[in-house]
């Protein structure tokens, strides 16, 4: 299967103080420092109360007329296993989800698309993510190549075999190669602009399995769901990652 247009590099933009509208659900209005979100229109908020944080509190909001809004209720995400990094200072095999502001921009699952805005791409036994740092060309890339990858060894993540998990996902933009993708005569998709080798990739959102993770987002199935019927391309969808004392005032 074809995995359609990831978007690229993490968003940059000013910084400002956006006032944030609570849901009827919510007790109070709360007011957040949103990095990298001045273009976007839908917002997946995911705070933790420490560098140290396993789990994490991931809402959704959407600009109004008055602000932002919470979308839905709040539910609890599970972080990578070493906690939080900066993004610029993450590094790959850690165990570290990274810090910053990222777009969404595609989505796949080893189910059936479940009403998904953004483009989906149902996975079968041949799909893969590579990231083999000694082939720069074909790192943090989607791969639906008929082959083994057993060259490749550890650096690969064959998405059908791991499982429920990736029953659903969303991609983000860390780490995300600059460049022009083209295929070979194999059908491997490569870029001529490769990303930091050294920083790692393949950081989603996707369905939890109720413990950490390696450096994802994850929550429950049926958050998953309703997130990626929610999530629009013309919105400009970001997840924004970080400490609960730094974004929340």
């Amino acid at each position: 299967m074809r995995l359609r247009s990831i978007g690229r590099a993490a968003l940059c933009g000013a910084i400002g103080l956006l006032g944030l509208v609570a849901s009827p659900a919510s007790a109070a209005d709360q007011t957040f420092d949103l990095p990298g979100t001045s273009n976007s229109r839908q917002v997946v908020l995911v705070t933790a109360k420490s560098m140290q944080s396993t789990t994490a509190t991931l809402a959704t909001y959407e600009r109004t007329a008055q602000g932002w809004r919470q979308i839905g209720r709040s539910t609890t995400a599970f972080l990578g296993r070493h906690g939080l990094v900066p993004g610029l200072l993450r590094k790959q095999s850690t165990g570290t989800t990274p810090m910053g502001t990222y777009a969404l921009n595609s989505s796949f699952g080893r189910l059936p698309d479940p009403g998904a805005k953004l483009p989906y791409t149902q996975i079968d036994r041949n799909d893969a993510w590579t990231y083999n740092p000694k082939v720069p060309s074909t790192y943090n890339l989607f791969q639906d190549a008929d082959r083994s990858w057993r060259s490749y060894g550890g650096y690969v993540e064959h998405l059908w075999q791991l499982g429920p998990q990736y029953d659903y996902v969303v991609t983000t933009s860390f780490n995300e190669p600059n460049g022009t993708i083209t295929r070979s005569s194999a059908g491997v998709r490569r870029t001529d602009k490769p990303s930091n080798t050294a920083r790692g990739g393949g950081i989603f959102l996707h369905v939890s399995k109720g413990e950490p993770t390696v450096g994802c987002v994850s929550i429950p199935r049926a958050d998953m769901r309703r997130i990626m019927r929610w999530l629009d391309p013309s919105a400009r969808p970001v997840i924004v990652v970080g400490l609960k004392a730094n974004l929340q005032r």
